[in-house]
């Protein structure tokens, strides 16, 4: 039996529709005769949805008895005992109640397709496992019910459902997604236009990246190299010259043109030596092309047409921008420019963009970074030269002019042996002079055809060409030889004044310095070490590239900096000249490692000023709020004892309340500055145990007035992962500021929810509010909002409320009341092992 097929219906949004396209999906299969039933579909109370059950055979669910509470599940032993043809799975990402035979539903839906089971299955973009990151920034809400990419990505087919904003919010307007109760919350909370617009990005995109994959697939089974031109992708030749950013901005022209469009601008660099390019201006370029939404590669390759050419089918791009060459005219003639080359091996499946600009034919200009080393094609060409040249011309003037005279053939030897010097050096060009005197000898010297000279004045002319042939290759060289060194050191000087000139700037990223430096030696990484002594073992302290070393004997080239760090590099050798360019490197390395340290050390710094000043402002604060209800208590307690006023029953009851108003008003007031100092001083560690809320709320409320709260926790709350103590603080602070600015003939009120994989506290009140501007501030040490009296307290309760709730893993955020006041919302992380509940709120991401 072969392994059954998946399909997802991959939701931009909850509401979008994914189970109405699944069970739509069902009817069609049923009506051209495939065996296909309900293995688990949750409608959600939507008449529309649970209409379309209607007809389809539904496996019926196992029921899991969890805590005193009864929950349904699928029986996936019914469905493998039923073996249908297609089975429909909602909730791909569900987490089952313990109990059930796995802990994720997606587990259950493999274990189907294990069977040979067809699966058709619905899931969020938001449950996905590499989105949950980005989700919680989106949404301020983390996504605990995630399902692996992995088990999406190996989905056979992938339907993305989608829905503009606009038409998902007027759908829930209208109840079709809610009960009309819950729709304004959910409209004003995670279904704002914001929030969907960026969710339905994320599903095009993660939709599109997995059809490109499909495509890349398809591609290499079938081993096709011609560009498919599905989507336009613009690839940008840059050589790190000036005229670069003219084509990145070009290119990015280009790629707005047309949907889906994307720019990656690359740079082939040679694999010996320094790279030919500014590091500066590369990084100015790669800085703007990621500004532009495009992406920066850099390529090894010595033979840069064909690099290009094919860096760009494989990544199946659709067409490259180039630059008019910046080689004077004269240079085109000896060899055509990469920008002719490209156009002329491109092939049709290309389209070539040969962008003007204003460094047209004004040379390259470009600090050269290979030294004096040739290179082995330059080489090969010169002893060719030197070689071949002089047998060929022997031939020619034997066989055509043999009466041309000896002081023409030696001149005309001669011109080989130059040319042997400018291409491969010294070596080919003596080589050639005298490999040349042999043949003038053999060939035009009498005796003909032998190694012999009869004329004296032959056997000096001879030695006068070998003279001037080995001078004059000794001055070509030496002359070529101080244009590579001056190349070379101009290279240096400009990598050396970009690297003084990031110290003055104060530049302190030390991933993008080791960065730079692997792209300017091309190496494949580069990883800074260091020890404690000389004893101890080698730690990293940050590396960049692929397969980073741990000890520098490991590594092609290891620089040493001081005594316990170094600088390891693995990809090849380098050469000895490039050591002073590489020290450059590890100084500045060893610099700005220390300056993130000095970095850290004073924030550190400020985080204790800032205790300080936390503590001056205590001292203030408190000496006042702390004296209130100790001169309360004072005058009390001295007027009971005083034996000159006969006080009555009522008159001491009276001021033995005002005894103990005081003494909650202290200890409350002590409490809160206790608990901000731990908070500051980092003592608060939360013992994290599952928690019914229903038995923790009631007993924050022992400090308000009985009638002055309405609470509404349900009992069949699932429980929540918290420290029972610190939130029993927390919610104690929350309800009591609310109670204080609340009217006293309208309750605040309590309520607890369940949002997907969070349960979400609401502290309601109907007080005067806050302004948008003071939400966050009200949230910090030593804050009044408004006109609260002095002796009501140090503005710690909501401060020290936020921290208590951070600490157990939880959010604290203030929203206006619908109709005015304040609403506190506490989210509280869900059991771990806590049964799913079906949200009422989409406040969470769900299905």
């Amino acid at each position: 039996m072969g392994r059954g097929k998946l399909r997802i219906y991959l939701g931009a949004a909850p509401g979008v529709g994914k189970t109405y396209a699944m069970l739509s999906e069902a009817h069609r299969r049923v009506e051209r005769g495939t065996d296909c039933v309900v293995g688990f579909v949750e409608h959600h109370s939507r008449p529309r949805t649970e209409v379309m059950l209607h007809g389809l055979e539904i496996i019926e669910r196992r029921e899991i008895e969890y805590r005193g509470s009864a929950f349904t599940e699928m029986d996936v032993d019914a469905v493998l005992a039923r073996r249908p043809a297609v089975a429909l799975v909602d909730e791909l990402a569900h987490t089952n109640v313990p109990g059930s035979r796995n802990a994720k539903r997606w587990q259950d839906v493999e274990e189907l397709l294990q069977a040979g089971i067809d699966v058709v299955s619905t899931v969020n973009i938001q449950h996905l496992e590499s989105l949950g990151d980005v989700v919680e920034t989106i949404t301020g809400v983390r996504q605990r019910e995630t399902v692996p990419d992995e088990v999406a990505r190996r989905a056979d087919q992938i339907e993305l459902v989608d829905m503009s904003p606009q038409a998902l919010r007027r759908r829930m307007a209208h109840g079709n997604v809610y009960q009309p109760d819950k729709v304004d919350a959910a409209l004003s909370n995670y279904f704002r236009p914001g929030n969907l617009t960026a969710l339905r990005e994320l599903a095009l995109l993660w939709v599109a990246d997995r059809v490109d994959e499909y495509l890349q697939e398809y591609r290499g089974e079938h081993n096709i190299r011609s560009t498919w031109q599905a989507r336009e992708r613009i690839v940008v030749g840059i050589t790190g010259g000036p005229e670069g950013r003219t084509l990145i901005r070009r290119a990015a022209r280009l790629a707005e043109k047309g949907a889906g469009g994307e720019v990656l601008a690359v740079y082939i660099a040679a694999s010996d030596g320094l790279t030919s390019a500014s590091p500066k201006e590369l990084a100015v370029q790669r800085t703007l092309v990621e500004d532009l939404g495009g992406s920066f590669h850099h390529v090894i390759g010595d033979d840069i047409s064909d690099s290009l050419l094919e860096f760009a089918r494989g990544c199946n791009a659709t067409q490259i921008v180039l630059g008019v060459s910046r080689r004077r005219s004269w240079q085109s003639v000896f060899r055509p420019g990469v920008s002719a080359t490209v156009a002329r091996e491109s092939g049709p499946d290309l389209d070539i963009h040969i962008v003007t600009h204003d460094e047209v034919a004004k040379g390259r200009g470009l600090p050269v970074a290979r030294g004096a080393r040739l290179g082995r094609a330059r080489i090969i060409g010169g002893w060719l030269t030197g070689i071949a040249g002089p047998a060929l011309l022997s031939v020619l003037l034997s066989q055509f002019v043999p009466e041309l005279g000896l002081a023409n053939d030696m001149l005309l030897f001669l011109t080989f042996t130059v040319a042997a010097a400018l291409l491969g050096g010294l070596l080919p060009a003596l080589a050639s002079a005298a490999f040349g005197s042999l043949l003038l000898n053999y060939y035009f010297t009498p005796p003909l055809h032998e190694f012999t000279i009869s004329d004296p004045k032959n056997i000096v002319a001879i030695a006068i060409f070998v003279g001037v042939a080995v001078s004059v290759a000794s001055v070509v060289d030496l002359a070529a030889r101080r244009t590579h060194q001056a190349a070379r050191l101009r290279a240096e000087s400009e990598i050396l004044s970009f690297l003084a000139g990031s110290v003055l700037r104060g530049e302190d990223s030390l991933d993008a310095l080791l960065e730079r430096l692997r792209e300017t030696f091309a190496m494949q990484s580069v990883v800074l070490l260091e020890r404690a002594g000389e004893v101890d073992p080698w730690t990293t302290a940050a590396s960049v590239g692929t397969g980073p070393v741990g000890r520098p004997e490991d590594a092609d080239v290891d620089l040493p900096i001081g005594d316990n760090m170094a600088l390891a590099l693995t990809g090849r050798v380098l050469p000895a000249e490039d050591r002073r360019v590489l020290g450059a490197f590890a100084a500045q390395a060893a610099v700005v490692l220390d300056r993130q340290r000095l970095v850290d050390e004073a924030r550190k710094s400020r985080e204790l000023a800032e205790a300080n000043r936390i503590r001056t402002a205590l001292l203030a604060a408190v000496s006042h709020d702390l004296r209130t209800p100790l001169a309360g208590i004072k005058a009390s307690v001295t007027s009971l004892r005083s034996d000159d006023v006969e006080w009555s029953e009522a008159d001491k009851a009276e001021l033995l309340e005002g005894i103990e108003d005081g003494a909650d008003r202290l200890a409350a007031l002590i409490g809160n500055l206790l608990d901000m100092s731990r908070l500051n001083t980092g003592t608060v560690v939360p013992l994290i145990r599952e928690t019914d809320l229903d038995e923790v709320v009631p007993m924050a409320l022992g400090g308000v007035p009985e009638d002055s709260v309405d609470l509404d926790i349900p009992e069949t709350l699932p429980m929540v992962a918290v420290d029972r103590g610190l939130l029993e603080r927390a919610v104690a602070n929350i309800v009591e500021n609310a109670v204080k600015y609340s009217p006293h003939s309208q309750p605040v009120t309590v309520s607890a929810s369940a949002l997907g994989s969070r349960v979400e506290l609401r502290v309601v009140d109907r007080g005067p509010g806050v302004p948008d501007a003071a939400k966050d501030r009200i949230f910090e040490p030593f804050q009044r909002h408004g006109d609260a009296p002095r002796g009501a307290g140090v503005g710690l309760g909501l401060a020290v409320a936020r921290g208590f709730t951070e600490a157990i893993g939880g959010t604290l955020t203030a929203e206006d009341t619908p109709g005015g006041g304040l609403t506190m919302v506490l989210t509280l992380p869900m059991a771990g092992n806590g049964p799913p509940v079906s949200p009422e709120l989409p406040t969470s991401a769900v299905t």
